[in-house]
């Protein structure tokens, strides 16, 4: 029986994550800093903006969908608050990042 529960939501699409994991490594290689680097603030930023995107795009269709909303809010809140530290950190690596993907500050 668990194992019916299981399909059927993973069928159903609640499961689903958000980011492949192809869509994760160009996102990864996009914004890296050094070769070996998968965890540095800008790759942060540009993976929660990338489900940003899926996010606000997947709300266009479904208007009603509060969960996704709310899921929205919190990664725009977490963007925001990276964005605040890496603007802190290093006021260059700030500013080619907003450019690079489309926040302008």
């Amino acid at each position: 029986m668990p194992e019916a529960f299981l399909r059927f939501f993973l069928f159903s699409g609640i499961l689903k994550t958000m980011l492949t994991q192809k869509e994760k490594l160009k996102i990864i290689d996009l914004h890296k800093v050094h070769a070996s680097d998968t965890g540095s603030t800008e790759v942060q930023i540009g993976l929660v903006s990338e489900e940003i995107d899926q996010l606000t795009s997947h709300l266009k269709k479904h208007k009603k969908d509060f969960d996704s909303k709310r899921a929205l809010l919190r990664l725009v809140a977490r963007r925001r608050t990276l964005m605040a530290y890496l603007k802190r950190d290093n006021l260059k690596r700030y500013e080619s990042l907003a450019k690079k993907i489309g926040i302008s500050k």
